[in-house]
């Protein structure tokens, strides 16, 4: 717990590991990452392969989560989920939480969109497609790819996750 407090007061790039943020049972998977260092720079090519990927999706969770700004991740993942909805209750359902949850001008994890944007989601979700959160995705996802994305590659964290598979692909090879 020392650790995890004393990586959050220190700035993201501070912090060198990033399995110090994960909850214990997935420390072990971080620790002991099966992943190739290809895979790892593929993430640094493209958003939607970091985004994609298993262990990449969790570095940039915890690296959001560093900088305190994870509601961008959580909320466009929230969307991704909406979409698989088929019954219109769930969707109806699932819509509104998500609106309280991040797009409501009192959300408690309220992502950051202007007015237009946030009025016509209200609008959009009075009557719930799997459509109907698209717009608003699309900016939180187009706001992270500019901002966040970029911020991530040029971490410590990724740097040393890069770091860690290289070493590990040294020790497999003598």
């Amino acid at each position: 717990m020392k650790t995890r407090l004393g990586c959050l007061a220190n700035k993201s790039d501070s912090c060198s590991d990033f399995s110090e943020f994960l909850p214990p049972a997935q420390e072990t998977t971080a620790r002991c990452l099966k992943i190739s260092t290809d895979e790892v720079v593929r993430w640094s090519e493209s958003f939607d392969y970091l985004l994609a990927h298993k262990y990449g999706l969790v570095a940039f969770r915890t690296f959001l989560k560093t900088e305190f700004s994870d509601e961008n991740i959580e909320f466009w993942m929230a969307c991704e989920e909406y979409k698989k909805i088929k019954s219109s209750t769930k969707l109806t359902s699932k819509a509104n939480k998500i609106f309280k949850e991040f797009i409501d001008v009192h959300a408690p994890r309220e992502v950051n969109v202007d007015y237009r944007t946030r009025e016509r989601t209200k609008q959009n979700v009075t009557d719930p497609s799997p459509t109907s959160l698209n717009e608003i995705q699309a900016k939180i996802y187009s706001l992270m790819e500019k901002d966040s994305y970029p911020r991530f590659l040029r971490s410590k964290m990724y740097q040393d996750i890069i770091n860690r598979t290289q070493a590990q692909r040294q020790r497999r090879s003598v």
